[in-house]
Parts: structure tokens; C-alpha cells; sequence
């Protein structure tokens, strides 16, 4: 009797179900497809990541931006007299010196604050200030010294949210103590800008006027030596950082915050880091910026040189998503390797269309991931999510394989995959290693696995056992 003619879609379907290069062709374009939402749900965390940033900002607008600190320093007005044509041509400079001797001892009060689902790390931190300004000499900027203002001189110190300050400021100096006024003049020309405060969230303050704090001194010109003292309680956020403005500079900070990330151009000369806190000590000195003690109007920048220390939170969730979400390639590779190898080795047929659901599930891991590490943390989270994943995945393969042993192998599987990427995720210094030789293990185990496997006959075999059913 005349066998029923195949159609078109028959034939591509027994195509697809027999040919072994039609079925890793088709397991290479799936997952291609499955990239698509894989790619989305790296933009779905950088949306959040930045939704983290905004609650950042908000609260710093509440509380304090960072603070970088920046003095004191002595400016002194003088005139450049010249005789053109009869007349006298008079040019007013200001003269800006630095102290010989700055030392900083400082405890900083660490707290969070709650913005929606977001944690931001705010500080109280009272600062101890003193040191000494050496004699004025002005002989390298004029040869007129009648023309030195002493009496319009002005003390000021650089803070760039004036928010910040808790408290009165009182600034003594030599025998007198000066009441500081808010902003620092114009006219200065102090190029205070603050635009290296090295926070993601911080807007360039390149273009921002400078600010702080300044009092009006009337000096003596035959003083040689003046020393200062001030406190200061200031609040900020997050990062706190310093210039070297003192021919020796030496900071030292005391925290309860377990987790300092020191950061800017000096690392601490020694600290200790506990549970209970840290503390951490700076020496700079002069030769070690790249502006000089004293200089004439805007000749040089003084925040290009700045030291502190950042409050950094260990559990980052955002970047701790971002790399896990890295992996996602890997692990739908080695799934439907591993489904594909059943599918060979033990004679069972799964369709493209389960090859989908499964990505989908593997796919839909890093969304709940997402959103229960936003909640409970990562570490939780990442077991939370791969224990739902790895028991939908496991129960499918059961309904599919009709297997309980091959069930019994996925569940081990899935349970080693997700085990070993958390490994990864954990070991930021030895990741690349540590996956390199997991990838050999596993290109290993493929290699033994398709040893015997005579892969130019296994459509033919597969006909033949379907011609005889």
C-alpha cells in the first residue's frame, strides 16, 4: 500500500527532530533570542541603580552634599603702584598663604537614613583644627610694602555646602578669636572649586562659585609667627575629604563605621580597621601637591591634591546584580547542553519549544533576584530566587524526561551551577580564575560524555528506530 505523502511542514519538523546539526543550530538560535531579555534586564538594574542615585541626592539635599574642607587660609590685599603718563596707575591684588603647620583630629558619627527602599550613609563629624602661619613675606609679589592692606585682611576656609555646619564657628588666632561669616568674597579669586569629590552622584562643581566660611582680620605686619585653633562640626554625606593646605599636613579621623574606603590622592600613612570602627592617620607635606605655600590670585587650584575617606557600603546590590546578570550566557549554555545530551544520550525528544520555557525561567532568575536583593539583602536573595528557580526547573524536567533518576541529575545540576556562580560572585579577586578552570571542568565533562557517541550516524540510528516502532 502506497505510504501518505509528507508534507512541507512534516518534513521540516522530522527535520528538526532527527538531524543533530539542525538541533545545536536551533539551540544556538534560541539562544540568541533569549539574549534579547537578557540585555533588557541589565537596563532594568542600571534604572534602579539610578533610582538609588536619586535617593542619594534627595537625601543630600535634605542633610548635606559630601564635604571636602579646604583651609584655612590668609589673604592680604596690596597695591601695585605705577607712574604712566603723570598719573598714577594703582592695580589691587590679594596675596593667598598657607598655614606652615595644620593638624586635624577628627571623629566621624556615621548614621543611615531611609529613602523608600534605599539606605544612604549620612555623618556628623567634629573636627579638631590648629597650627600656625609662619611670618608674611611678600618680597617675591611687591617691593612697595606701604602699599600692604594689613588691616583688610581676611581668614577663610573652603566648605562646599554650607548646610553642613552644626554650630557656631570661632576662629582664634594668635591672642584674638574671630566670629566666622558666611561665604567666602568674590574678589578673593581663591579657585575653591570643588569638582573631586569622586561620588558618581555629585554634580560637577567645576563652575560653582566657591564657598565657606571667612572673617575680616586686621593684621600686625611685624607679627613673625600666629597660631590658630577652630572646631567644627559639620555634617555631609557619605565622603569626607581633605587638602594638604599646610606646608605638614596631619590628619587623623576615628569612626565607628566598620567598612572605610580611603580614597583621593594620599592614602592614610597607617590605619586600623575593626567591626568597631577605624582609624586612620595622614601626613602630607608641601612637596607632596602641586601648588606652593603662598601665590597671588587664581595661580593655582588647591583641590586637585584632596584625601579622605569614602563610607562605603560592602553589600552592593546593583553591582552585585550587574555581574551575576554577566553570567546568564553561561548558564543557558550549559542548560541546554545538558538537555541536549539527555536528548542523545538517553534517547528522549524535547521540543524547541521547551527549550524556550526553560531560558524563560533561567531568564526570569535575574528579575526576582532584582527585586528580593532590593528588599533582603543579596546573599539571601540569590539562594531565595535559585531555590524557586531550581525547584520549577526541576519538577518541568521531570514532567518532560518522564525520569526520575534524569530529573534527580538536573536538580543536582542546577543546584551546582547556581552554587558555583555565587562562589564566583563572592571572589571579586579570583573570579576569572576560578570560572576558567569551572569552564574547563566542564568542557571536561562534555568531552567524556560524547566520547563514544558516533555523531555522523546518530539520524540515521534515529530512523531506524523510529521505522521499527
Amino acid at each position: 500500500m502506497d505510504q501518505k505523502q509528507e508534507t512541507a511542514f512534516e518534513k521540516i519538523n522530522n527535520a528538526i527532530k532527527n538531524s543533530v546539526s539542525v538541533k545545536l543550530l536551533s539551540i544556538g538560535f534560541l539562544i540568541a533570542i533569549l539574549l534579547i531579555p537578557q540585555s533588557m534586564i541589565k537596563s532594568l538594574i542600571h534604572d534602579r541603580e539610578s533610582n538609588q542615585f536619586m535617593a542619594v541626592n534627595q537625601v543630600s539635599e535634605s542633610w548635606a552634599a559630601p564635604l571636602e574642607l579646604t583651609g584655612p587660609i590668609l589673604s592680604v590685599p596690596f597695591e601695585i603702584v605705577e607712574v604712566f603718563k603723570d598719573k598714577k596707575i594703582r592695580t589691587k591684588k590679594y596675596a593667598h598663604f598657607l598655614p606652615d603647620e595644620l593638624n586635624i583630629d577628627g571623629a566621624l558619627n556615621p548614621e543611615s537614613r531611609k529613602r523608600g527602599i534605599y539606605e544612604v550613609i549620612v555623618y556628623t563629624t567634629d573636627l579638631k583644627l590648629n597650627g600656625s602661619f609662619s611670618k608674611l613675606d611678600f618680597s617675591q609679589f611687591t617691593n612697595q610694602p606701604e602699599n600692604i592692606h594689613w588691616d583688610e585682611a581676611v581668614l577663610s576656609i573652603g566648605i562646599p555646602d554650607m548646610r553642613g555646619i552644626q554650630s557656631d564657628i570661632k576662629f582664634k588666632l594668635g591672642q584674638e578669636t574671630h566670629r566666622m561669616e558666611p561665604g567666602i568674597p568674590a574678589y578673593l579669586d581663591l579657585n575653591l572649586a570643588q569638582s573631586d569629590l569622586r561620588l558618581d552622584y555629585t554634580a560637577n562643581r567645576e563652575n560653582q562659585s566657591q564657598t565657606g566660611v571667612n572673617s575680616r582680620l586686621k593684621l600686625n605686619p611685624k607679627s613673625k609667627e600666629m597660631d590658630f585653633k577652630v572646631d567644627l562640626k559639620i555634617r555631609g554625606t557619605k565622603t569626607l575629604m581633605f587638602n594638604p593646605v599646610g606646608k605638614s599636613t596631619n590628619v587623623k579621623i576615628t569612626s565607628s563605621w566598620p567598612h572605610p574606603s580611603f580614597t583621593g590622592q594620599f592614602l592614610p600613612d597607617d590605619h586600623q580597621i575593626t567591626d568597631n570602627g577605624f582609624t586612620a592617620e595622614w601626613s602630607v607635606f608641601d612637596l607632596n601637591r602641586n601648588y606652593p605655600q603662598q601665590w597671588v590670585g587664581r595661580a593655582h587650584k588647591i583641590s586637585s591634591a584632596d584625601f579622605g575617606v569614602n563610607l562605603y557600603q560592602p553589600v552592593d546590590n546593583y553591582q552585585q546584580n550587574t555581574r551575576s546578570a554577566k553570567y546568564a550566557v553561561l548558564i543557558l549554555f550549559l542548560t541546554f547542553i545538558s538537555f541536549f545530551f539527555i536528548e542523545i544520550l538517553n534517547k528522549k525528544k524535547i521540543h524547541p519549544i521547551q527549550y524556550i520555557l526553560v531560558g524563560l525561567t533561567l531568564t526570569i532568575f535575574y528579575t526576582l533576584l532584582l527585586s528580593l536583593s532590593e528588599l533582603v539583602g543579596f546573599s539571601s536573595a540569590y539562594w531565595i530566587a535559585a531555590g524557586i528557580i531550581i525547584t520549577m526547573l526541576t519538577l518541568y524536567s521531570l514532567s518532560l524526561l518522564k525520569s526520575k533518576k534524569l530529573a534527580g541529575f538536573m536538580l543536582l545540576f542546577f543546584t551546582l551551577i547556581y552554587a558555583f556562580i555565587f562562589i564566583i560572585l563572592r571572589m571579586e579577586d579570583f573570579s576569572l580564575l576560578v570560572g576558567s578552570f569551572g569552564l574547563l571542568f566542564v568542557l571536561g565533562i562534555c568531552m567524556y560524555l560524547s566520547r563514544k557517541v558516533d555523531w555522523y550516524n546518530i539520524s540515521n540510528k534515529q530512523k531506524l528506530e523510529n521505522a521499527t516502532v
